[in-house]
């Protein structure tokens, strides 16, 4: 029910910002608008009242609900909902605000298919669990020391043996990154990573003044060529790549593309952060850097935020023990520690079970959607570039002709969320148009009769 609440009380208070829901209007009765939405009652009800939480309606006993005057008027601001994502800042604004209904361009799978299965059940029964019990105080800086402990059980799984004090738990993958760019860069240096490639790094880097050097992304890992290149005129200090289930073209890296890119690496004294997001739907032995390399030049980063939960921030570093220690000294200083209630949540889900029967059921979810997904979008007009079977994304090439950003524009304007394809390379040039699709949505009615919509009328 939480899904549609939201999703109705969004689109009320987009409503009420455009203007369409002038001050001093009456909202539908909550029957009226439960039945005209196919709704049950409290679901409206839960709704009003969130609208009322935040300041855009106001109730009014024996007479309803009325559209409050909001403070601070914006007559020259564009709506949020549609300020379509063009770049890093707007991309990322969007995937965590949510005003979109189609939700193509996504990080994520819906909320549904993570928070409504185990999690869900876990954190009910959260009072009898013994989380009651834990200390007040800020913790470790190390992070909780069962779930390092279990993180470096997982991590021997994977052929990556580690003891807990090489293992440093993060307020999820994207803290991770900022500790290492600031351990290992500074202002003026050069650093290597993929194009396409993770846009929020970039934002990091820009941040730390490091000089962002784009290694084109192949269908089985990174050009290599064009890495040697790099290494040789740039002398980065590190690259940073995803091996595995690649964000955003979905391709995973090669065996014996994994062995010369660590030759290379080694060769010219740099470092890798390899980070694997989506470890835990991934097959074990699949061909990590870190496994390969046993973290001599690897530093290796994951999460539990994009296989469990977005709202549990938790993730790990994993590498050589003075790298370790370090980033361990530097995440005391700049917050002191992370959630030790939330880590012994996900410590929890894990020794229990639950978080096993929860990927289980994702794995399975994504299998169902990866073919139909590639076929519906072969269907409209586009190129589809390989992907590992399990991942979030697919790489979608647009028809010559078709602008991205336009499309997003567009997009933006029929409440659909698209990710252009430009904003996940560092230097925003791409060799050709494309995008960034969540096969979660990829076969929704309403994004394949836009884009072929689109693709006609280029015809």
């Amino acid at each position: 029910m939480d899904t549609k609440v939201e999703a109705l009380a969004n689109r009320l208070a987009n409503a009420i910002e455009q203007g369409s829901l002038p001050p001093g209007s009456r909202l539908r009765s909550v029957r009226d608008a439960a039945a005209k939405d196919g709704l049950g009652v409290n679901t409206v009800v839960e709704a009003y009242n969130r609208l009322v939480a935040r300041g855009y309606v106001e109730a009014r006993p024996g007479s309803g609900y009325f559209v409050r005057r909001l403070a601070g008027t914006r007559s020259h601001a564009a709506p949020a909902h549609v300020t379509e994502a063009v770049d890093v800042v707007s991309l990322l604004r969007e995937q965590l605000e949510q005003h979109y209904e189609v939700r193509v361009g996504d990080g994520r799978p819906p909320a549904s298919w993570m928070e409504g299965s185990e999690l869900g059940r876990h954190l009910r029964g959260a009072g009898s669990s013994g989380l009651s019990q834990i200390d007040h105080g800020y913790g470790t800086p190390w992070g909780y020391l069962p779930l390092r402990e279990t993180v470096a059980r997982l991590l021997g799984e994977r052929t990556l043996p580690v003891s807990p004090r090489q293992v440093l738990l993060t307020q999820g993958a994207n803290h991770a990154l900022d500790l290492i760019v600031r351990h290992l860069l500074e202002p003026g240096d050069h650093a290597l990573v993929d194009s396409p490639g993770y846009y929020p790094l970039f934002g990091k880097l820009k941040l730390a003044k490091v000089h962002m050097h784009g290694v084109p992304r192949q269908a089985d890992g990174p050009d290599l060529d064009a890495l040697q290149r790099l290494l040789k005129n740039q002398r980065p200090k590190v690259f940073f790549t995803q091996s595995l289930a690649h964000n955003p073209t979905g391709g995973s890296i090669s065996l014996p593309k994994a062995h010369k890119l660590l030759q290379l690496i080694t060769e010219h004294d740099c470092l890798v952060v390899e980070d694997d997001p989506f470890a835990d739907l991934l097959p074990a032995g699949a061909p990590r850097l870190a496994a390969l390399d046993q973290l001599e030049r690897v530093i290796y980063v994951s999460s539990f935020s994009k296989t469990l939960s977005a709202g549990l921030r938790v993730g790990y570093i994993a590498g050589a023990a003075h790298h370790i220690t370090a980033l361990c000294d530097l995440k005391m200083v700049t917050v002191v520690s992370t959630s030790d209630f939330v880590e012994r949540v996900v410590h929890q889900l894990i020794s229990s079970g639950q978080y096993r029967r929860h990927l289980n059921r994702l794995k399975a979810r994504l299998d169902e959607v990866h073919e139909p997904a590639v076929k519906a979008l072969r269907r409209a007009g586009v190129t589809v570039h390989p992907a590992t079977p399990g991942g979030y994304y697919l790489w979608v090439e647009l028809p010559e002709g078709l602008a991205e950003l336009e499309l997003a524009r567009r997009a933006a304007a029929q409440g659909i969320f698209l990710a252009p394809g430009s904003v996940f390379h560092p230097d925003r040039h791409a060799a050709c148009t494309a995008m960034r699709v969540n096969v979660a949505y990829a076969t929704d009615p309403r994004f394949l009769r836009f884009l072929q919509g689109q693709i006609k009328a280029l015809r």
